[in-house]
């Protein structure tokens, strides 16, 4: 499998991890056996009984549907950054660099501040 298309798929299953729960059932069942489980057009076309165009078109509307909530909410965008911060801040106390960390949890702290005064 090319790169571009594992991070595609890894891409999709973390936006599916996130926003899954708005996807049809068919699209979710689709999906995870496209991301999660690895399998071909023709597989997962086997597997729900339906054509590989059929497939091919579900995933494309799942994706567009995932990354139009992502687009408008940015739940996994906000995640990856506060991980990232929290990691960093772990890093600057394992290095006893206090100051950084605590500059860094004062950054994140602000960051979730300013998500939740805009809900």
């Amino acid at each position: 499998m090319e790169k571009e298309d594992l991070r595609k798929k890894v891409d999709l299953a973390f936006l599916s991890a996130f926003y899954g729960g708005l996807l049809t059932e068919k699209q979710r069942h689709v999906l995870s056996l496209h991301c999660e489980e690895d399998l071909s057009l023709g597989e997962i076309a086997e597997e729900v009984g339906i054509s590989r165009q059929a497939v091919h078109e579900t995933i494309a509307r799942a994706a567009a549907r995932l990354n139009d909530m992502e687009a408008s909410l940015g739940v996994a965008a906000r995640f990856r950054r506060m991980e990232s911060g929290l990691e960093a801040a772990l890093e600057a106390l394992r290095q006893q660099e206090y100051d950084r960390a605590e500059r860094i949890l004062s950054d994140l702290l602000a960051l979730d501040q300013e998500d939740n005064d805009g809900l």
